[in-house]
């Protein structure tokens, strides 16, 4: 299935392609703070639908996550990756999915703060 989703002010809007089930409620510093709920997706499942010009990017600790956001509205639509094999992955930010009730989704609570 294909989602559509964005900012709130809707100059990022994306699209992801997958079964979106679970997700990952993350309790590193920056997701803990974000409360985001992260949908893990390969990276060509995924298809910014705006310029790039709208996003900031912010990396910390390894730098090895571009945790994405809006630089008008601030809201944290993706994170961009890659695994330790080399692949590339997005975290879309399931709450900015349209249509979808994150209360529907089954929540795997990862340890980001031990990394």
């Amino acid at each position: 299935m294909v989602y559509k989703g964005s900012c709130h002010c809707g100059q990022v809007a994306f699209e992801a392609e997958g079964e979106l089930q679970d997700v990952i409620d993350c309790n590193c510093s920056i997701c803990l703070r974000k409360g985001a709920l992260l949908w893990a997706v390969p990276r060509q499942q995924f298809r910014l639908l705006t310029s790039t010009d709208n996003l900031s990017t912010y990396r910390f600790n390894k730098h090895a996550i571009g945790h994405n956001f809006c630089s008008n509205c601030g809201m944290h639509p993706y994170a961009e990756g890659k695994d330790r094999s080399g692949t590339e992955f997005v975290m879309v930010n399931a709450r900015c999915l349209e249509g979808v009730d994150p209360d529907s989704l089954t929540v795997q609570h990862f340890d980001g703060r031990s990394l």
